[in-house]
Parts: C-alpha cells; sequence; structure tokens
C-alpha cells in the first residue's frame, strides 16, 4: 500500500517534489494545500513549468476542488493553517510552503511525520544525504528539515574534506539564481518575517539586471546538521544572478593537514563510487551552468577548477537548487519509509 501524502505548498520546490513523486509508486499525494484560491492557475502552473518543460501527462479539473491525469486524483485546498485541513488517511505532510509554521501545533497533528523544506533549528532533526542521514529515527523524529538547497550541495563536501584533512577555517561564496519573492523590476525593498527572507534594499532592485550581493543562511543551516560547521568556522556572502535555475559555490577552505590536488581528486572519485545515494558528481567536461539543470546529483565538484596551495583548497561545486534540491527531499523520503519498514 502507497504512503499517502498532502504537499502544503505548490511553489517551485512544490511543484518539482510533486513531479518526481508522480513517478514513484511508493507514495500518492492525495491533497496539494495552497493559499492561491484559482484551482485553474494551480493545474495550468504544474502542467506548464518556463524552465523545466511542460508535463506529458497533464492534469485537468475534473471536479470541484480534484484535479487528475492519467495516474493521479488530487485534492486541491486552500487553507492558511495545517490544522484546518482534514488529514484523514493522511501518512506524512510534505510542507513546501516556506513559512515559518508553530512547531508545537505541527507536532499535534495526526500524522507520523512532517517534512519542512527549509532549514529549522526547531525541528525534531535537519538531515543532509552524505552528512547525517544515519542519525534519523521515525520513533523520534516528526518534524524532520531537509535543510536548503545550498547546505545540501555544500555540507557532503565539507565533512569530507574534513574527516580527511580537519578544516581550520575557510569562505563560501553563493552564486544564486533568482528567486520569486525578488522583483523583476526596481522597486520597494523585498522582505517578509514569515519566510526567513532578510528585509534589505538591494532586494528591492531588478533581479534581471543585476548581480545582487546578499548574506546567505548556507552556513547556519549547516550548523544544524553538523554543530561544527558554523560561522566561527566558515564566513559566507551570496550573490543573486539573473539566472532561473543551478547555483554555483565557491569553496575556500583552509585544513590542518596539506594536501595535493591528485589527493583531493581521489576523495572525491572514490565517495562518488562508493555513495549510497545521488549526491556527488565529478565533473571535468567544459560545461556551464544550464548544463546541470534537472541534474539530481547535488554535489557537482568541477574539477577543472579544483585549486589547492599546501594548507589551502579551493572548489567549485554545482547543484540544481530546485530540482535537484527536490530530489533529495524525495530520497530522504523513501530513506525515512525504508528505515520505519525495517528495510
Amino acid at each position: 500500500m502507497s504512503t499517502k501524502l498532502l504537499l502544503n505548498g505548490a511553489g517551485r520546490i512544490g511543484k518539482a517534489v510533486l513531479k518526481q513523486l508522480l513517478e514513484n509508486k511508493d507514495f500518492e499525494i492525495v491533497i496539494i494545500n495552497d493559499i492561491n484560491p484559482y484551482i485553474e492557475n494551480i493545474v495550468y502552473s504544474i502542467n506548464y513549468d518556463s524552465t523545466y518543460g511542460k508535463l506529458d501527462d497533464k492534469f485537468k479539473i475534473v471536479e470541484n476542488n480534484y484535479i487528475q491525469n492519467s495516474k493521479s486524483k488530487i485534492k486541491i485546498t486552500h487553507f492558511n493553517s495545517l490544522d484546518k485541513i482534514d488529514l484523514t488517511n493522511i501518512d506524512i505532510i510534505i510542507d513546501s510552503s516556506g513559512k515559518k509554521e508553530d512547531i508545537n501545533l505541527l507536532k499535534q497533528l495526526p500524522v507520523s511525520a512532517i517534512f519542512l523544506t527549509h532549514p529549522n533549528k526547531n525541528a525534531d532533526i535537519n538531515v543532509i544525504l552524505g552528512a547525517n542521514e544515519e542519525k534519523l529515527n521515525p520513533s523520534i523524529h516528526k518534524i524532520i528539515s531537509t535543510s536548503s538547497c545550498n547546505a545540501t550541495a555544500l555540507l557532503p563536501a565539507l565533512k569530507l574534506i574534513n574527516n580527511n584533512k580537519e578544516i581550520l577555517c575557510g569562505d563560501i561564496v553563493t552564486i544564486h539564481p533568482l528567486l520569486n519573492h525578488q522583483r523583476v523590476l526596481d522597486g520597494s525593498f523585498v522582505g517578509s518575517a514569515t519566510r526567513d527572507v532578510e528585509c534589505n534594499f538591494e532586494f528591492g532592485r531588478s533581479s534581471t539586471q543585476n548581480i545582487i550581493p546578499n548574506k546567505t543562511t548556507t552556513i547556519t543551516a549547516c550548523s544544524y546538521v553538523l554543530e561544527k560547521f558554523n560561522k566561527e568556522l566558515i564566513s559566507s556572502n551570496s550573490l543573486r544572478v539573473p539566472t532561473d535555475t543551478v547555483g554555483a559555490i565557491n569553496v575556500t577552505l583552509f585544513t590542518k593537514q596539506s594536501s595535493t590536488k591528485n589527493e583531493i581528486i581521489e576523495l572525491f572519485k572514490e565517495y562518488e563510487k562508493t555513495q549510497k545515494f545521488p549526491i556527488v558528481l565529478n565533473n571535468i567536461e567544459p560545461l556551464v551552468s544550464s548544463d546541470f539543470k534537472k541534474e539530481k546529483f547535488t554535489t557537482i565538484v568541477d574539477f577543472r577548477y579544483l585549486e589547492v596551495k599546501n594548507n589551502m583548497i579551493k572548489l567549485l561545486l554545482w547543484y540544481d537548487n530546485e530540482w535537484g534540491y527536490a530530489s533529495k527531499v524525495v530520497e530522504i523520503l523513501k530513506y525515512y519509509e525504508e528505515i520505519k519498514k525495517g528495510k
């Protein structure tokens, strides 16, 4: 019997999660809850996407509050709080709304687990594959954060290098595609206390005409997963660039043990060969960001730009911040169910 899911939030991440779960017979999305009151617009945005293309097996509205394609029938609701939804027969909630949720309220909901597609220090556990998935325990973890796209890409690489060379300090710069809360043209500054989006004037500038500097919560998100990797160890900032998807992280690390370039290459090659989940992908081809679109590997190490000078290591990591990150949400969900069923 398939696991019954409620998807809360049909935004960029929610739709990517939905489309990947449609291909998995072990899971069934029964309800999509989204505050958009227009079901016609919700189904349209599922069927057609400027970044990833149109859905082959398209949904249509079949009756009041339901959409359907050849394989799935999903109820659409528009509640602003999860506790107002009838959760009868729902096993797990995936909350991709981006909202700050009341953790105490979530813990009272009659489901076995709630997955948050953003970092949350008050969750029972923040999980990143390749970092701490072995700690996931369905018997004690109900509120499970799947962290952020940036941290999902970065932390497996940090952990691998630290385990072998011991990181003393470092710095990262995330080069991140634009997001929906940014302005197309110049306007008032953008921020939202309900979404952990910091208010700053730069975010009021046109996202299509500028590279916009910003702070990033990437290292904070990493510290929720593995405490060692915090702002005292690694500094960070971010550049928002006018592309639709696929980000990069420029990483500079200083280690206790010195290294050679070949050593670091071999570390990542060995990891790629032995990994349980699709995390690390090593690249030597002359590729650009769009070549990694829809790539499910989320720590893509570009050996072309790997530099090693004694105790300094410089890395360039690629990751699809929407589809790739959503694939890890699905992988963690699958892993949770495997543990729960004792597989």
